[in-house]
């Protein structure tokens, strides 16, 4: 699979090819990649929301009305579920909406989402990620070359310098990762993806066995 390729200072500079580049055959894997994707979102959540039931509101619990002469001696107290203020039936309390995925499910579904990636042109190459310093200015001239019109880009590295973190952290566009740290979720929602020769090979060799071809 060839891939667009720029040097370091954002000039492009043809293809790169990846022979050994994972070849999925139809729905391999995609049901991988929405179970991991939908423990990812799931871990996120806090899972804090909390109500209080009828026996925990404040509130006494003596009848509201004489049971005779009004009609409505049977309408309970003022915890009672129907009325303002009272308790909540079934309402959310404190939980872990934590999932578990094995690490084999994570690893395909990776290589899922990097190979859907690459098949839909999201995917480039750059020499390298680096900057001469820690000024935005400097990143932005590379990156502008390299995805002028992306509204939402992910640049891969195996490890950022600190200039270049620095120099990228006020692009509200860019997101950084490291290849070591990349999850399917990062490469679903990015509209374009560079990564760095070593970010790619790093990623390649961790999803490596999920070949399919």
């Amino acid at each position: 699979m060839k891939f667009p390729y720029f040097t370091a200072e954002g000039t492009e500079d043809g293809e790169r090819d990846y022979p050994s580049f994972m070849n999925f055959e139809k729905n391999k894997g995609v049901d991988a990649l929405r179970q991991v994707i939908l423990a990812i979102r799931s871990n996120k959540r806090q899972g804090s929301a909390s109500t209080k039931t009828r026996a925990e509101v404040r509130g006494s619990g003596k009848k509201i009305h004489r049971q005779k002469g009004l009609g409505a001696g049977r309408v309970g107290d003022k915890n009672a579920v129907q009325r303002r203020g009272g308790g909540v039936v079934f309402g959310p309390k404190p939980r872990s909406y934590n999932k578990k995925v094995n690490r084999k499910t994570k690893r395909l579904a990776l290589a899922r989402a990097l190979f859907d990636g690459a098949t839909e042109g999201k995917l480039s190459l750059i020499e390298a990620w680096k900057v001469s310093e820690a000024k935005t200015k400097h990143f932005t001239q590379v990156i502008n070359k390299v995805i002028p019109d992306s509204r939402r880009s992910l640049i891969v590295d195996d490890a950022f310098e600190d200039n270049f973190g620095y120099a990228a952290r006020n692009v509200s566009r860019i997101t950084l990762a490291r290849a070591q740290d990349l999850s399917p979720l990062d490469l679903v929602l990015a509209d374009k993806v560079i990564f760095s020769v070593s970010g790619l090979e790093v990623l390649l060799a961790k999803v490596g066995k999920e070949d399919a071809s």
